[in-house]
């Protein structure tokens, strides 16, 4: 019986410690991305790049699903990670689609960029973002064993190529390309449909029946 209560308290305490540790990785890498967004704002404001646009909308998004995730683990709840990666896959599908309008929307009505330098720049914050965010969380996911984080921190190492873009827009619209901004944005939203497959199909494969 003594036996009996020690291991549950003992697996109590890991439950604890987890819940802890993932709560952590996600704060931080909220932190991360948040603070990529609003960097890339701010350059948007004064550039204009539809890819750009695109790339802080993904990066805003990232940021916010850790809303999600981190009740999930406050809760100490598997079934809550399961809903909250469905949640993280949604809010990549959605923001797909605003970046596809709105690089349509640039492809029938053109504009010129401004800032240049200061959009390449964005593009490097970008990808340093995501990179640093991904490392959280696959670290915390692979040791936590949660499909959530995993599918997550993919997710983010894959945005940080994306957001290298960026640059080549910027290098492009530099050498005379203008037309150059909406292509890659529709560019950027095929990728960002094809990590929302994938991302689905990790979170389903943990919420099948075993």
């Amino acid at each position: 019986m003594r036996s009996r209560e020690g291991l549950r308290a003992v697996l109590w305490s890991l439950a604890i410690l987890a819940g802890t540790a993932a709560l952590q990785a996600v704060a931080i890498s909220l932190a991360i991305l948040a603070g990529t967004a609003i960097l890339q704002s701010l350059v948007f404001a004064l550039s204009g790049s539809v890819a750009l646009l695109a790339d802080l909308i993904h990066n805003g998004g990232d940021a916010l699903t850790a809303i999600p995730l981190g009740l999930a683990f406050l809760t100490r709840s598997r079934r809550g990670e399961r809903w909250a990666g469905y949640v993280v896959v949604s809010v990549i599908f959605v923001s797909a689609v605003i970046a596809g309008v709105e690089a349509v929307d640039r492809l029938v009505h053109p504009h010129d960029l401004d800032h240049l330098p200061m959009l390449a720049v964005a593009g490097l914050i970008g990808f340093l973002g995501n990179e640093a965010a991904a490392r959280v969380r696959l670290r915390a996911g692979t040791r936590l064993d949660s499909p959530a984080l995993v599918a997550d921190g993919h997710h983010a190492r894959v945005d940080g190529y994306v957001s290298l873009g960026v640059v080549v827009v910027a290098a492009a619209v530099a050498v005379g390309i203008p037309r150059a901004d909406p292509v890659v944005g529709l560019a950027i939203t095929a990728l960002i449909l094809r990590i929302t497959w994938q991302a689905w199909r990790t979170v389903r494969a943990d919420d099948a029946p075993r």
